[in-house]
């Protein structure tokens, strides 16, 4: 679908249409032009450019403030952004695309913005479970409040799972459903390590490069919780290679790398690959890495 403009001149990227389908989506839609108008002249942002096209929460625009690169970030208020800025904050840069400025009453974050700002999915030279590796070791830092705990985003999960199974028309077989059900149950009746700030949205689309062989996260959704969990976006990304010896590399090598509980780490991956599928676009790739963890070795 074409693009609509915000006030004649910013476009709105079609990943955002679907927000139309809700009435809190559409309220959104219509505030955005106030809201950004609002938000350039509170930041003082000038040299608006095209949005990026990727944000399916978010409208996200290169600008500057006075000589400097910078991106304008206005997010719907949906949970799973609750609390980006302060988890930005707590990484003040390490391994995360730092926090300039941050406006809540407007949902609106001022980032730095990142060069060249390549996707580390479309980096195939890279060693890129290496950099992954290193990126969790500067993201992995304790934290608490006032950060959703994994815990309860389980549970929320647990007990939405059937539902969505049936509402998306039973798309793979129970068995699936049951083992992510399994699985977190397991997991809730189990005690995991330490709490860390996670980013469980970590995947090749989401980390950026910028410059001097850096990367940088984007997009955190944060928790907070067992660090086994921070492998489950890796391992389900097949832009790191769709097939079972890839993904069970993954899990192998990261969980081994970085000292990591590997079957905590598979059955969180099983739980919430399962819980994010029915409203992907790829529920078939994630189907087939759940069925590819459902064997522990």
């Amino acid at each position: 679908m074409a693009d609509r403009f915000i006030g004649g001149a910013i476009p709105v990227p079609a990943s955002l249409d679907w927000l139309k389908g809700s009435e809190a989506g559409r309220s959104w839609l219509e505030k955005l032009p106030a809201l950004f108008e609002t938000a350039c002249d509170q930041f003082g942002l000038t040299e608006i450019g095209h949005p990026f096209s990727g944000g399916n929460v978010s409208l996200v625009v290169p600008v500057k403030r006075g000589a400097e690169d910078v991106v304008l970030k206005l997010q719907y208020p949906d949970p799973e952004c609750r609390h980006e800025a302060e988890a930005l904050r707590r990484w003040n840069g390490r391994g995360a695309v730092r926090l300039l400025n941050h406006a809540p009453d407007l949902d609106a974050l001022l980032l730095e913005r990142c060069w060249p700002g390549r996707f580390l999915a479309d980096d195939t030279r890279s060693d890129r479970l290496g950099i992954l590796a290193d990126l969790l070791r500067l993201l992995t830092i304790p934290a608490g409040e006032p950060f959703t705990r994994l815990a309860d985003e389980a549970a929320r999960w647990r007990n939405a799972l059937d539902h969505d199974w049936m509402a998306a028309g039973k798309p793979c077989d129970r068995s699936l459903v049951d083992a992510a059900l399994a699985a977190l149950q397991d997991l809730s009746d189990s005690d995991g390590a330490k709490d860390v700030l996670l980013h469980q949205d970590l995947h090749g689309h989401n980390i950026l490069s910028a410059g001097d062989d850096a990367w940088l996260a984007i997009d955190p959704k944060p928790l907070v919780g067992d660090p086994a969990f921070a492998l489950s976006p890796i391992v389900r990304s097949f832009e790191f290679g769709h097939s079972k010896t890839e993904a069970r590399y993954r899990l192998d090598r990261l969980s081994e790398e970085l000292e990591l509980d590997r079957e905590r780490a598979r059955l969180w991956t099983i739980g919430q690959t399962m819980a994010w599928a029915f409203s992907s676009s790829y529920a078939e790739r994630h189907f087939d890495t759940v069925r590819w963890l459902l064997v522990k070795d």
